[in-house]
């Protein structure tokens, strides 16, 4: 086998329809559109459970999106929230997003150890959730080891983190996708979560 010269991340071509001028003033607003996003991604067969935008937090539009592309991409990184902060620096020209706008990252599910560590580096200034990280591994997803305090690390980085937007609808996205036989890759499946 070769050793690989390149990886690539790309997103499902049906979300180039749903990302044209999005605009959305609240976090309510801004969660429905994360959580369209982890719904379509499960009903087109092209990855988990998981969605993610990242949002202008003057003007309310949208900077980026990312969906869960893990088994599509065959890559263990490519989780909904580093898909939406890799978008947003190629949509920004810029790896620091702080750069050019005060951005909000909006995540159906609170992220895993991977996508947490990664949260501060993308310079977001605010971090929404929809469902928790028991919700998550309650469908069985391994969410990995994050340190017990990881609200209050954000918050003396500054960056706020608000909870449970939608909770309920962005759980049951999870639960369905279980139900539904999707697959649950995780850590102890050697495929990442």
């Amino acid at each position: 086998m070769s050793h690989p010269r390149s990886a690539t991340i790309e997103l499902p071509g049906w979300v180039a329809s749903v990302v044209g001028d999005v605009h959305a003033e609240g976090q309510s607003d801004r969660m429905e559109f994360a959580i369209s996003l982890a719904e379509r991604n499960v009903a087109e067969g092209t990855g988990g459970p998981f969605g993610a935008a990242i949002f202008d937090l003057d003007s309310g539009d949208l900077i980026a999106a990312g969906v869960n592309v893990v088994v599509a991409a065959t890559m263990a990184i490519a989780h909904a929230e580093i898909v939406a902060i890799a978008m947003a620096g190629v949509a920004t020209g810029h790896f620091d997003l702080a750069n050019s706008s005060r951005a909000e990252l909006v995540t159906t599910t609170e992220p895993c150890a991977m996508c947490l560590g990664a949260v501060p580096w993308s310079g977001v200034t605010s971090l929404v959730c929809g469902a928790r990280d028991e919700d998550a591994r309650a469908v069985g997803f391994d969410e990995g080891i994050k340190p017990t305090d990881w609200m209050a690390d954000l918050d003396a980085a500054g960056i706020s983190v608000t909870r449970d937007i939608q909770r309920s609808h962005a759980a049951d996205v999870l639960a369905d996708y279980a139900r539904g036989g999707g697959v649950i890759y995780n850590g102890r499946g050697g495929m990442g979560d």
